[in-house]
């Protein structure tokens, strides 16, 4: 599985991003996609996660602010993320763990939140 990331940038503190992740087959055939982050100095962290079934997992830091969504037909799913604050700020990876358990990481994209 290959995953395109997109959709990171520049933002003032309180604004919003949408992160999308574009993967090369269908996520029906994926069990969870999900998004990490990590900070310059810090581990890398999930941020949120969605199963085939549509569980979805997040963050005690962006629950409430964050949502992790898929479109089956456009085989994406997307994190949009408002609120955003300084502490945010961090490149953010996409992951997809298929039906093998086999786990699969896209390129980072970086987010920065500052005034």
């Amino acid at each position: 599985v290959q995953l395109q990331a997109s959709g990171g940038g520049l933002v003032q503190p309180g604004g919003s991003l949408r992160l999308s992740c574009a993967a090369s087959k269908s996520i029906f055939s994926i069990n969870v996609m999900g998004w990490y982050r990590q900070a310059p100095g810090k581990q890398r962290e999930l941020v949120a996660s969605i199963t085939s079934g549509g569980k979805k997992i997040y963050s005690d830091s962006v629950k409430g602010r964050f949502t992790i969504s898929g479109d089956n037909a456009k085989n994406t799913v997307y994190l949009q993320m408002n609120s955003l604050k300084p502490e945010d700020t961090a490149v953010y990876y996409c992951n997809a763990i298929d039906q093998l358990a086999a786990m699969y990481w896209g390129q980072g994209t970086q987010v920065t939140v500052s005034s």
